[in-house]
């Protein structure tokens, strides 16, 4: 045996001996503090360490040499690209069926419009009969009621008519074999006191007033009505009376 391989063994039986004339605490303080070196089994691997910092990046390497992965989504449309030429004109169809006589429809549309004015006439005709009078290119209705002044203009102008009017003796006279009672007209003088005229604010020419007419005895009488003889007398507007409408025709 060399001397390096006995010294740990020699030194272990020095350390020992001078153990043994002292207490036992010594000793064990002594065998802490002397150092020994001996050769045994390899001990149990302790816990791994903590995990160290990231390093820096690398840098990219080659591509790869296996397989290509799967192609992906495709991207956005892109712009749209210049019209091509146009292509070879393709061939001819075949001819279709013939087309039906502009001319029946305009036919067969003008003698159902012919139809349709008659029947309208009649019905014109029924109504003037039953329920007014025509003169000239006018129509007279009444509906038998009778409301203030303002009352009969919007009841005539809801279908597009006016208060009646009359503009020559002809047109007084279908009105009073019209009426069974005084009957509002369409004219004022609100405007200006004895300054009468129609609805549309044009002065009257025709007028047919009754002996002391108007006389605008009561202040405010600025309306006129027809009475049963067909003479006319000023009124006040707040009044109610007949209403009768007029229609063009």
């Amino acid at each position: 045996m060399s001397l390096f391989t006995s010294l740990p063994f020699l030194l272990l039986i020095v350390v020992t001996a001078s153990c043994a004339d002292t207490e036992t605490e010594n000793c064990e303080n002594i065998q802490k503090t002397c150092p020994v070196i001996a050769c045994g089994p390899p001990g149990i691997n302790g816990f791994p360490g903590k995990d160290g910092r990231d390093g820096a990046k690398g840098e990219k390497g080659e591509p790869g040499q296996g397989l290509r992965g799967l192609q992906g989504p495709p991207g956005k449309m892109g712009p749209q690209g210049t019209p091509g030429i146009p292509g070879m004109p393709g061939p001819i169809g075949q001819k279709g069926d013939p087309g039906e006589n502009m001319d029946d429809y305009i036919s067969l549309a003008t003698s159902e419009r012919a139809t349709l004015r008659s029947e309208l006439n009649q019905i014109k005709n029924w109504l003037i009969f039953s329920l007014g009078k025509r003169v000239g290119k006018k129509v007279f209705f009444t509906n038998g009621k009778k409301m203030p002044f303002n009352e009969v203009k919007t009841l005539c102008a809801q279908f597009q008519g006016r208060v009646a009017t009359p503009m020559n003796a002809e047109e007084n006279r279908a009105l009073k074999n019209l009426v069974t009672a005084e009957a509002f007209l369409g004219i004022t003088d609100q405007e200006t006191e004895g300054q009468f005229v129609d609805l549309t604010g044009r002065r009257v020419t025709y007028q047919n007033w009754n002996d002391s007419e108007p006389n605008n005895v009561s202040p405010g009488e600025h309306c006129v009505t027809l009475l049963s003889d067909g003479t006319w007398n000023d009124i006040s507007c707040s009044a109610s009376f007949l209403a009768v409408c007029e229609f063009s025709i």
